[in-house]
């Protein structure tokens, strides 16, 4: 017999879980503030298109995350076939030696060899199993798991009883904000159909966003008038999600841990999401921050069906984006006269005499503006950090000051790690040097507003 939760008891504080579909994606997540991520290896997670992580490379990447204080989840949540259950065993075991914290499942036959493999892993289940009510929830406690995912479909209504009659540790999970899928919790047969891409082995090509009209069998060269205008009807496509401002109905329900959707994402996504939902977790009002989450792609927003049905997007798969990315700050030191020398990789152009905001954790958005933008010259990211650039560059201007003394000046020593003034940041993870009146630091992103927020990149 199981104890029913005592949800009258002092509410838990919600777990802020985010996606890590690669290195920047996860040191981002932790860097605004996650206290989870969840990620996968390079098979049974169901993202083939993220960056994923080699299982060589999961024990650096658990390391990064418990050193930050936050938990890892590796998704096995596949529907595996026997063929594919032949890789499982070495695989569980990586995950185990590896020492994350949880593994993310929705087949049994997973789950079984999870158990016999690795017992002493946590098993959460996945949002893939479409558990949708109580007794589906206590049954997979019974066969040993301690997290399940509710699948999209459930009201908030619902979850809360489902928090009753459930035990207390068995904990629960729900996605707060980013796609949704037109399939019951993502189990789709489309993309298989048409493209022979599984999206039950993460293959997904999101063929609910594609363009369609209607024919009747009998007519086949005669399209039925269905769409508004001449681009068609998107009959399939759902709204993002964006629960922002209902958290706190969240809590009450009884959730455990908010979970967001990306793992496909990239990290200026992965940043200004977490960051968004950290303030609000942490105490601040969901109006200072919702307009946060119209500055990345999406499509438009629906609270899914926690309050009644979902809603569609039936006019265009069009995202907006209202900001890029265009700088991430290495380093930054204080000027005599009261400003700041900031050294920064360029994401996307930039300008001299450019209003940047700046996303950096734990604080508000700034606004900065660029002076006296260089080019640094005699940088490579791949052999050397910018620390050892300076060092550098301060080493030749010790050196070549010496032997430059009696030199004539067509005879100077040619500086390598050269400034030069320029008008605009366009070489892509290019290393630019600016001066400005706020403080940064090292990770701060810098973006700037988009000319044409429909833009598809």
């Amino acid at each position: 017999m199981h104890k029913e939760s005592s949800l009258d008891t002092q509410l838990r504080p919600m777990e802020l879980l985010a996606p890590a579909g690669g290195w920047e994606q996860l040191f981002y997540a932790l860097h605004f503030g996650a206290d989870a991520v969840y990620l996968a290896c390079d098979k049974f997670g169901l993202r083939s298109r993220a960056g994923n992580f080699s299982l060589e490379e999961l024990s650096s990447a658990v390391e990064l995350a418990h050193k930050a204080g936050a938990r890892v989840y590796v998704t096995c949540n596949a529907f595996a076939h026997d063929a594919d259950l032949k890789e499982l065993p070495r695989y569980i075991e990586a995950i185990r030696d590896a020492q994350a914290d949880s593994v993310i499942v929705s087949d049994l036959g997973v789950m079984s060899v999870v158990q016999q493999v690795a017992p002493e892993l946590t098993i959460h289940v996945s949002t893939q199993a479409s558990v949708s009510n109580a007794a589906a929830a206590l049954m997979w406690y019974r066969l040993g798991a301690r997290r399940v995912v509710c699948a999209r479909e459930m009201s908030c209504e619902e979850i809360a009883a489902m928090r009753r009659a459930i035990p207390d540790d068995l904990e629960i999970e729900v996605f707060v904000h980013g796609a949704m899928c037109m399939a019951i919790s993502g189990r789709c047969l489309i993309s298989d159909f048409m493209t022979g891409r599984a999206a039950n082995k993460g293959e997904c090509v999101q063929p609910c966003r594609w363009e369609y009209r209607l024919k009747e069998p009998s007519r086949p060269d005669q399209e039925f008038g269905i769409e508004e205008d001449e681009i068609g009807t998107y009959l399939l496509n759902s709204k993002d999600l964006n629960m922002l401002a209902y958290l706190e109905d969240l809590r009450n329900a009884g959730v455990d841990s908010i979970k967001i959707e990306g793992r496909v994402k990239k990290a200026f996504y992965v940043a200004t999401v977490v960051n968004a939902y950290r303030h609000v977790l942490d105490g601040e009002h969901s109006d200072l921050w919702e307009k946060e989450l119209d500055t990345i792609s999406h499509r438009p927003y629906s609270t899914g069906f926690f309050f009644g049905d979902a809603q569609q997007s039936t006019d265009a798969d069009m995202y907006q984006q209202l900001y890029d990315w265009v700088a991430e700050v290495v380093c930054a030191t204080p000027l005599e006269d009261g400003r700041w020398r900031v050294w920064a990789k360029c994401r996307n152009r930039f300008y001299q005499g450019d209003n940047l905001e700046v996303l950096s954790p734990y604080d508000s958005i700034r606004v900065v503006q660029v002076e006296e933008l260089a080019e640094v010259f005699g940088y490579n990211p791949d052999v050397q950090s910018v620390e050892e650039l300076l060092a550098l560059q301060q080493e030749f201007h010790v050196s070549s000051n010496k032997e430059n003394r009696g030199n004539s000046q067509e005879n100077e020593i040619v500086n390598p790690y050269a400034e030069v003034s320029v008008d605009t940041a366009r070489k892509a993870m290019g290393l630019y040097v600016f001066t400005c009146s706020v403080p940064l630091k090292p990770s701060d992103i810098l973006r700037a507003k988009r000319k044409d927020p429909n833009r598809k990149n």
